[in-house]
């Protein structure tokens, strides 16, 4: 897509002030340009020469300092954060390095090599958790706690069931849906509390010309299970990759885990960790995509639910305790399956 112009005619006045602030640090503001957006209400502008990035976060909507520490906190353990150049915490404004425009998902799709890229990106996950655990972060980060886990899971019946198919829950369906959800949050406060990233995929990972990835979006970080960011990672809204594929990359985590001395436990017991936490991420993602249709008017989101319905049906179908959610879900309407759109 090509980047826009900055436009000078939002009525919120937000374009004139970050203008304003650009020139104030000696900077173009003629050189900004847009770069596309996401399901988020950040706005993301390049600036050419020098290269930087700008982010706009709306103080009304967020708060930029989570950013800020995190991004602090990622480059002090040795991790690949964008550096924070310049920053206007009361207007939202920040200026940040530029780790350039190929991320993990375009490097694939240009025909490289997935395995050598992953591997990294799984590194990463494991300095990520094993730094987070000597570091003293003040003020920690926010537990990912049975709360939290209750209000992402209840985004399915709210916005899927009821919002999108039309479905309302009846008494039995409902006790089934409330008892699934609780083993799943009992498995996630049952894992190892590390450092989550909480959107680890490919379109957040910056190839690097050193080999390394570099890491956006963490401003949501949370303290939370240990398997959240690996499954993050291995089931996108991208590519269906093979199963001896994904299981070679599981195993590839649990071999640098162990030799960093996370405490991830048996194989069996981490691929437990690993299929209830994807099933809990990924109800969520149907009933986040759902919200996004009807509430936000982002239309785009509806036609990526099947990849991740699929999630959701192979996780719940493989795991015995769930078996009458797994009926259950396989008796829903099943969307169609329509490709997946970057």
């Amino acid at each position: 897509m090509a980047a826009a112009r900055f436009k000078a005619d939002d009525a919120t006045g937000r374009p004139a002030a970050l203008r304003h602030w650009i020139g104030s640090l000696g900077l173009d503001p003629a050189q900004l340009q847009a770069i596309p957006g996401d399901a988020s209400l950040r706005h993301y502008w390049r600036l050419l020469n020098p290269p930087r990035i700008v982010m706009d976060a709306p103080p009304a909507v967020e708060d930029t300092l989570p950013f800020i520490r995190m991004a602090h906190r990622l480059r002090e353990i040795g991790l690949r954060a964008p550096g924070i150049l310049a920053a206007d915490t009361a207007q939202g404004f920040l200026l940040l390095e530029d780790f350039g425009s190929l991320d993990l998902k375009g490097a694939i799709d240009l025909g490289t090599d997935p395995t050598p890229w992953y591997q990294t990106a799984i590194e990463a996950i494991v300095r990520m958790q094993a730094g987070g655990r000597a570091y003293h972060a003040s003020p920690p980060l926010p537990p990912f706690d049975a709360a939290r886990l209750k209000t992402e899971l209840e985004l399915f019946p709210d916005w899927y069931l009821q919002r999108h198919l039309g479905r309302e829950l009846n008494a039995g369906e409902r006790a089934l849906l409330d008892e699934a959800f609780g083993k799943l949050i009992d498995n996630a406060l049952a894992q190892p509390q590390v450092w989550v990233h909480r959107d680890y995929h490919a379109r957040n990972l910056m190839c690097l010309a050193d080999g390394e990835v570099g890491i956006l979006d963490f401003q949501d970080a949370v303290l939370g299970p240990i398997s959240y960011d690996l499954v993050s990672l291995l089931q996108d809204r991208y590519w269906d990759w093979p199963t001896d594929w994904l299981n070679a990359r599981i195993q590839d985590y649990l071999s640098l885990a162990r030799a960093a001395g996370l405490p991830v436990g048996s194989d069996v017991q981490f691929r437990q960790w690993l299929g209830r936490m994807g099933l809990q991420r990924n109800l969520k993602i149907v009933g986040i995509f759902a919200r996004l249709r009807y509430r936000d008017d982002k239309q785009g989101y509806i036609e990526m639910i099947p990849r991740f319905w699929h999630y959701v049906l192979e996780a719940a179908r493989q795991d015995p305790e769930l078996a009458a959610f797994s009926d259950w879900l396989a008796s829903l309407p099943q969307p169609e399956n329509i490709a997946c759109v970057p």
